[in-house]
């Protein structure tokens, strides 16, 4: 059973967390044509693991909040792509519901990625310029 499930999991998942702003691009089939629809939103829950694992994206459409649900392995789920990322102390944003307008807003989070510089961030050191190199090896 083990192995029938892992031969369906995605291996490119992307890294995404809960109140990041995500595009996700779902595959769509109409007849016989397939087309891809971007849905675009914010993260508000995220449950489950293994295969069953999903997440819930909301935004608002003609002053009215749609949320849609989204397997992660699924293979109508093309792809997902963060747009920003969001600061949030809460793995469950259903509080957004009742807030409209800016108050749906959240605080934009900077994330180190990449290079040598995000490593060090990562691990809690401050990055040298290259004349401060210089005079630590000297």
């Amino acid at each position: 059973m083990r192995k029938a499930v892992e031969g369906q999991l995605k291996k490119d998942v992307s890294d995404f967390e809960i109140g990041d702003t995500v595009d996700v691009s779902c595959r769509i089939i109409e007849g016989e044509k397939e087309r891809v629809q971007v849905f675009s939103g914010v993260v508000i829950a995220r449950r489950g693991s293994g295969i069953s694992q999903t997440f819930v994206v909301r935004r608002i459409v003609n002053n009215e909040g749609v949320e849609r649900t989204f397997p992660v392995h699924s293979p109508k789920v093309v792809g997902i792509a963060v747009v920003r990322g969001g600061q949030v102390r809460r793995a469950k944003l259903y509080y957004l519901r009742q807030r409209v307008g800016k108050a749906t807003r959240l605080k934009d989070l900077k994330r180190v990625e990449g290079g040598e510089q995000g490593k060090q961030a990562a691990a809690g050191e401050t990055a040298q310029t290259p004349a401060e190199a210089a005079k630590t090896e000297a």
